[in-house]
């Protein structure tokens, strides 16, 4: 279609890789991680076996 401005096969390439990483960054800041403390208990739990 000679309407259509000529795109050079490189200028695709750039476009879709800077698209591509942007949506991988932006997948991977939005991720929101809880922040799980384990809290050690020091107490032993004693079992008293009946047997």
């Amino acid at each position: 279609m000679p309407q259509m401005a000529p795109l050079s096969w490189l200028n695709l390439f750039i476009f879709f890789i800077i698209v591509f990483l942007m949506f991988n960054i932006m997948n991977y800041f939005s991720l929101i991680y809880k922040n799980n403390i384990i809290k050690k208990n020091n107490e032993k739990k004693n079992i008293m076996w009946k047997w």
